[in-house]
């Protein structure tokens, strides 16, 4: 049996910005096929937008609240709410709250680097 305590798992930023502990995946476990991370983003900041090219994700917000963009749509999320992310959608989230925002991400496959396209950002539009 496999169980990780999340006080006990090594953080690191994925290519997006976030903060990430993985709990689950085949780097530390018998899991094959899927990963689950709990992710963390402070006040204000914004994941940058990026797609994953084979990779299918839920988002389960834990603890704050946020924008979250998916494709076209943009819609406030917070906690409670579990977004579905189908594979090739750009998406981003920004923690709109005075918290930290916590959330959930589970992946199939499991998330990799490699997988992960960061899509140019309009700095003139901001």
């Amino acid at each position: 049996m496999d169980v990780r305590n999340i006080d006990e798992v090594p953080a690191f930023i994925t290519k997006d910005g976030s903060e990430i502990r993985e709990l689950l995946a085949y780097r530390n476990s018998v899991i094959r096929n899927q990963s689950l991370a709990e992710a963390r983003l402070k006040p204000g900041h914004t994941t940058h937008p990026h797609r994953h090219l084979k990779t299918e994700e839920i988002y389960f917000i834990l603890e704050g609240s946020a924008l979250m963009q998916v494709g076209d749509e943009l819609r406030g999320v917070r906690a409670g709410d579990a977004i579905a992310i189908p594979p090739g959608a750009v998406h981003s989230i920004t923690n709109t709250g005075g918290e930290e925002l916590r959330f959930l991400c589970c992946c199939a496959p499991p998330y990799e680097h490699e997988d992960t396209v960061l899509e140019q950002v309009d700095e003139s539009s901001i």
